[in-house]
Order: C-alpha cells, then structure tokens, then sequence
C-alpha cells in the first residue's frame, strides 16, 4: 500500500498496469458522474478511463505503424496517469516526458513515477506545457506523439506541438468545451477554431471535423499537411487522431479536405461544399429552402479504417475494464470510414415529418432493400449514416410506419 500523499487528501488506485496516487474526490464533495474534478489541488477524472483506454491503444497502433522506439509527450499531465500508462503498457516506447504548470501535479506526478519504477523511462516537468514544446522545437529533439488532453480547448497548444512532432508524428487532441463548438456559444467556436458551427443532431460530429480543421489549418502554415487516422466522441468531449507529413504539397493536399457543410432545416438534407457561398444561391436542392452552413471544417475522412484494424487488433492483447466497450465503437467506426460525411437520427427524421419512429432494423432493412448504403454511427445510438437522399428516407418512413 502505498502512503497518503501529504499534502492533500488522496487514495491509491489502479488503471491498467498503472498504481497510481489520485486526488480523493469525495473528500471534495465531488461524484465522478458530476464531471466536476477541478475542485481538487490536482485535476484528475475518472471517467477518462476510456479515453486513456484508446489512447494506449491508439499509440500502440502508431507504433506497429512506424515500426520503431517512439518517445512521447505529455505537457498536461496532472496526476501523471497518462504518461505512466503510456510508460507501462505501449511496447517500443524509449521515452515519456510530462509536465504540468501546477506545482502539486508536477510533484504528485513525479511521485508516481517513483511509485511504478519508471524513472529510466520516464521524467516529470514543472513547465508550461507551450514552453516545454518550444524547447523540442529543434530537428533531433522533437517526439514521435505528443498528447494533448485539456480541461477545455486544445487550440492555444497547436501551433507549440506541431514545432515539437517530428516527420509523421502523431498528434492527440482532446476538447471538452462543448458548448462553443455544437452551436450554443458560436462566438465562441469561431474565435478558438475558425469555423461556424450549426445547432444539429449531428452536432457532433461537426465539432470533430471543426477541431481537425483547426489542425488542418494550423499545421498547414508551418508548410505541414494532415490526415486525421481516428476520432471519436464519448461522454462530454470530443477526441481526434491526426499524422502530420513534413511538405508545403502535403500542406497543400490535406487543405483539399476543408469545405462546408450545408444544412436544410426544413427537409433535413445536407451535403458538403469546398467553396462558401452567397446566401443567394444557398437554395436546398431537394426542397428549395434556404440552406444554413457549418465551417470552414475538415470535409474529409475521418476514420481510417487500415488504421482501426490496428486498434481492434492491440484491443484484443488487452484486459481493459472497458474492453467491450471499445470493441464496439471501434467496429462501429471502421464501419463509418468509408461512409458519406454527417449521420441522420430516426427519430429527427420521423418527428420531422409528423410519423412516430420505426424500429432501427426495420429502417436499415429497408433502406438496403432500395440500393442504399446505410450503418449505425457511434455519435448517436438511434443515428444512420447513409447515402440516401432526405427525400427517400422520408418516402422509406412513411411507408414502413403506420400513421397516428
């Protein structure tokens, strides 16, 4: 067992192959189904879990990828959790290197470094996590993956990460703000990511593809391009992987992949765009109305489904408590990849047209039956991503539905 930490109260845990000291929330009155961990001397959410999951999992992926000793970056690091899990559970890592600006995370981290023999791997920064990426800014001392996990937006961290990922590298970005980039704060959304955002079911999904063309964009100007090899959205945040390709044509190429989505409220129909356009000639194709717009965003992929392959495989080497959970969004997403941007939820669709929503299978079936593509999205459980037009899918409802 491992002693209290003394300088506020604590409680040992284990996540994965990491034991580490933790912040004892309920000494702050704090559940972690309130998603209030900020109340505590040293931010730590155990609901992360997850995300910590599939970014072991992810990096490991990276790792078969490259097929060579990585080292990593972790500039938030807080407890240290992440960083030691990466320490502990990635084979062919050579070295992790953490920080945090708060002097009680840094201390507590370096503790847990101790507490799981990681010291030869592994070393704790008191820093800013910007000025801790300036410093491997230079050719022979940038990272393979650097990892970044916010309270909040990643986008003030960007431009400092893409001077510290080496050729090919791998950059993590998380964001929990929400609100800003699904539409209630679009000020907001514009300012941190450049891109208007759009009040849809699929709201989601347009805050994946805002922050990918955050990164997209970012990246391109130190004459980098991007391709984005997973994302996803769990619980209350947003989470994408993107590789980087050192070449003003790379640059060039990926800002390919940035467009528009367009957006019908009175039919549902969407489509993407690479060019703006006057509110004039926004007219809906299917119904006439007026179009609304999200973006600029990233319009490409957003799941490659080679690189999935890879995660499903590492998962399988695995004994996550959330193993199964991550089975299925992974199969889930390998089955979006190559499937039309933005997804339908049913019951928007059949409320829209005044129709109560049929069941899922009976849908799919149909919508199979008429020629269409169609699979179930991991943003949504009741949600379709599909390549048939809005005007089908409501023809589809109202002949597989009964009337009130």
């Amino acid at each position: 067992m491992a002693e209290p930490w003394p300088e506020f109260p604590s409680e040992t845990i284990t996540e994965g192959k990491a034991r580490v000291v933790v912040p004892n929330l309920k000494a702050y009155g704090v559940c972690p189904q309130d998603y209030a961990p900020s109340k505590a001397p040293v931010f730590f959410n155990p609901v992360m879990e997850f995300n910590r999951d599939l970014t072991v999992l992810a990096f490991q992926a990276y790792q078969r990828m490259v097929n060579r000793e990585i080292t990593i970056c972790e500039p938030l690091t807080a407890t240290g959790i992440r960083g030691i899990r990466f320490a502990t559970e990635i084979q062919g890592v050579k070295k992790v290197i953490s920080s945090d600006i708060n002097e009680h995370s840094a201390k507590l981290a370096a503790h847990n470094v101790v507490l799981n023999n990681l010291q030869k791997r592994m070393s704790v920064k008191h820093k800013d996590a910007n000025r801790l990426m300036s410093e491997h800014s230079a050719p022979k001392t940038r990272f393979d993956i650097i990892d970044i996990d916010p309270f909040g937006t990643p986008v003030i961290h960007l431009d400092a990460a893409i001077q510290a990922l080496r050729n090919n590298g791998l950059l993590a970005t998380t964001a929990t703000d929400m609100a800003p980039l699904c539409g209630v704060h679009a000020k907001a959304c514009i300012r941190k990511y450049g891109g208007r955002p759009l009040r849809t079911e699929y709201c989601q999904e347009l805050a994946v593809r805002l922050l990918a063309g955050q990164v997209a964009s970012t990246v391109a100007k130190h004459d980098i391009g991007t391709r984005v090899l997973f994302s996803h959205c769990s619980d209350h945040y947003i989470r994408v992987y993107t590789q980087i390709s050192y070449g003003c044509q790379k640059a060039d190429e990926a800002l390919k992949n940035m467009g528009y989505v367009l957006h019908c409220f009175n039919c549902l129909h969407r489509e993407t765009a690479t060019k703006p356009f006057p509110e004039s000639a926004a007219k809906c194709p299917e119904c006439g109305t007026r179009m609304d717009y999200a973006g600029p965003l990233w319009a490409g992929k957003i799941f490659d489904a080679p690189f999935i392959d890879l995660m499903i495989g590492e998962n399988g080497h695995k004994a996550f408590r959330n193993s199964g959970k991550i089975t299925k969004l992974l199969t889930t997403t390998k089955e979006e990849a190559e499937m039309p941007p933005t997804y339908h939820v049913l019951d928007r669709l059949s409320g829209k047209f005044g129709l109560p929503a049929p069941a899922m299978a009976a849908f799919f079936g149909a919508l199979r039956e008429g020629g269409f593509s169609a699979v179930a999205t991991h943003f949504s459980p009741r949600g379709i991503r599909t390549n048939a037009p809005a005007s089908v899918m409501q023809q589809i409802i109202r002949k597989i539905t009964p009337p009130k």
